[in-house]
């Protein structure tokens, strides 16, 4: 896949510059406000999205279009976003103060002062954002692979520019996004929405439920994210009588999906727990060969997802 990230300071016209660039290469483009809409599309309106949850949800968004379409995303900081990914060029554009005031002063139609003071209070609110959503103020140039001084280039020699770094890299030869490298970055991605309860409208199951550990939310709010149906705690196994034939010891998987007729028990426990845990499994396999259970670690969340084909569940658009 071929993907463009285009940042800049604010009041540097860097939507332009990535616009122009996508015409020239056929990339789809997507803005800040195109970014709103298929936001608002795969979450519900009114869904408030947490600052430090915000550069996944942009992920989710981009694996998706980069499924059919090369991308020229510009959006502040989003070169951010995208560590790790394929066929990435992330371009920014800087200028002088006074470069940045005087386009504030044209697109707001604005007087000097005034200008100066909507571009203070651009950097001010960037800088927050920042720190909101990634623990840092500024952005090192070396995230960069080029950065574009707006002093003297305008928007299409910014965007030729851009233009002739992508077909250098190549990118607009590249393949779009495979399936399995969207299911991976899609998964890893929505696991770590689901530990802000962050899901698409629709999802299988709306339950309040109380969860004995925060594994188990995280687990039933992923669930919901592939809209796999579930029932926690719905039934507990006897495994042990005393000697009047009365139960003395009982077994609770800690899911239950009934469309893979599948129980699922989570241990994240110390190493002593789990091995507790484990013999109250095997009992009730020797008991009960009929039922259907898995054990899985926290870090088995992701061979549960591929191995059951979940990842072939996309969010209603």
């Amino acid at each position: 896949m071929g993907l463009i990230t285009v940042s800049g300071e604010p009041g540097c016209r860097y939507e332009e510059v990535a616009r122009i660039g996508a015409q020239r290469l056929g990339f789809e483009l997507v803005t800040a406000s195109r970014l709103a809409s298929l936001v608002e599309q795969e979450f519900g309106s009114g869904v408030q999205i947490p600052e430090k949850a915000y550069p996944d949800v942009v992920v989710v968004i981009a694996a998706r279009v980069a499924r059919e379409h090369h991308l020229v995303l510009s959006e502040a900081d989003c070169a951010l976003y995208f560590k790790g990914f394929p066929g990435l060029l992330r371009v920014h554009v800087v200028a002088p103060e006074g470069v940045r005031t005087g386009n504030l002063m044209l697109d707001r139609r604005l007087e000097r002062p005034a200008a100066r003071q909507l571009l203070r209070e651009m950097e001010s609110a960037a800088r927050q954002t920042r720190r909101q959503r990634f623990g840092r103020a500024t952005v090192p140039a070396s995230l960069f692979d080029l950065v574009l001084n707006a002093e003297h280039l305008d928007s299409d020699q910014m965007a030729a520019l851009l233009e002739q770094a992508a077909r250098a890299q190549g990118l607009p030869e590249q393949g779009f996004l495979s399936a399995t490298a969207e299911a991976q970055i899609q998964f890893r991605a929505r696991l770590r929405l689901s530990r802000h309860g962050i899901m698409p409208p629709g999802k299988a199951t709306l339950p309040r439920t109380q969860f004995a550990h925060p594994s188990e939310e995280i687990f039933a709010n992923l669930l919901d994210f592939y809209r796999v149906a579930w029932d926690y705690e719905p039934r507990s196994f006897p495994i042990q009588w005393d000697r009047d034939g009365k139960v003395s010891e009982a077994f609770t998987p800690d899911f239950y999906l009934p469309e893979f007729d599948l129980y699922v028990e989570l241990t994240t426990m110390k190493q002593s727990l789990v091995t507790r845990k484990n013999r109250k499994v095997r009992l009730l396999r020797e008991l009960y060969p009929h039922i259907n259970i898995q054990v899985f670690y926290q870090k088995d969340f992701e061979n549960l997802i591929f191995k059951y084909g979940l990842t072939d569940r996309r969010a209603v658009k």
